[in-house]
């Protein structure tokens, strides 16, 4: 169960920021491993069997990322992150496109949500499509989106109109991709295992979300336009 990071968490990601190097890291080894690693792998287990629990028809996993940059794409940059995240998805290759529930801790905040890390550009044109055929119920969705202040719509949008829709469904309808994000400066809840039953609350309001974008996947999977969602 998770019992909350520490002090140390936050000590150790602002230290391998300004300290990005392979010396340093090896003398810290065992701060990152108690402090950051271990609570983000611990918060990932009860976040993924809670979200199982609330989705138990998807066969869903838990991913956790590594400390360690792919040494092929530094870009000048050295070679650990300052930060560590996790998901709970499904175990598909093309995972990526398909939505995913994230959490995220770096040195100056930690945000949760659900959405795509990259949209396939054919998902984004039937999800255009399927918001023209049938509005009503994605816009059902958003009006109680729109009832919270929790989450907020996130990801590129084109510049250039995309077609004919309603004004309120016009911000999604003109996305590249989509994520459904809360983000916050670090705060005492971070200490505090209460943080892991908080996330799963506000997950609950994105679930409905998860279904529809996952039987839009199905469907363009299979070669399918739904007559409704």
């Amino acid at each position: 169960m998770f019992q909350g990071y520490t002090q140390e968490t936050v000590d150790f990601m602002w230290g391998i920021r300004f300290n990005n190097e392979r010396g340093w890291f090896l003398e810290h080894k065992q701060q990152y491993q108690t402090q950051l690693l271990e609570p983000t792998r611990a918060l990932g287990e009860q976040v993924y069997e809670g979200v199982q629990a609330m989705l138990p028809r998807e066969p869903l996993m838990l991913k956790t990322s590594r400390i360690y940059r792919d040494a092929r794409r530094l870009f000048g940059r050295g070679p650990y992150k300052d930060h560590l995240w996790f998901c709970v998805r499904t175990g598909d290759k093309d995972w990526t496109g398909r939505p995913t529930f994230y959490f995220e801790i770096a040195p100056e905040y930690y945000s949760y949500g659900m959405g795509f890390w990259q949209a396939p550009a054919e998902l984004m044109e039937a999800f255009r499509r399927d918001l023209q055929a049938h509005p009503a119920k994605f816009e059902k969705l958003v009006r109680g989106f729109e009832k919270q202040d929790i989450f907020t719509l996130n990801g590129d949008s084109y510049a250039r109109s995309k077609g004919e829709i309603s004004d309120r469904l016009r911000p999604w309808f003109q996305k590249k991709s989509i994520t459904l994000s809360h983000e916050l400066p670090l705060d005492e809840k971070i200490f505090h295992p209460e943080l892991a039953e908080e996330i799963l609350e506000n997950f609950k309001m994105l679930v409905p979300f998860y279904k529809y974008f996952a039987g839009l996947c199905a469907s363009v999977a299979h070669g399918q336009q739904r007559e409704e969602i």
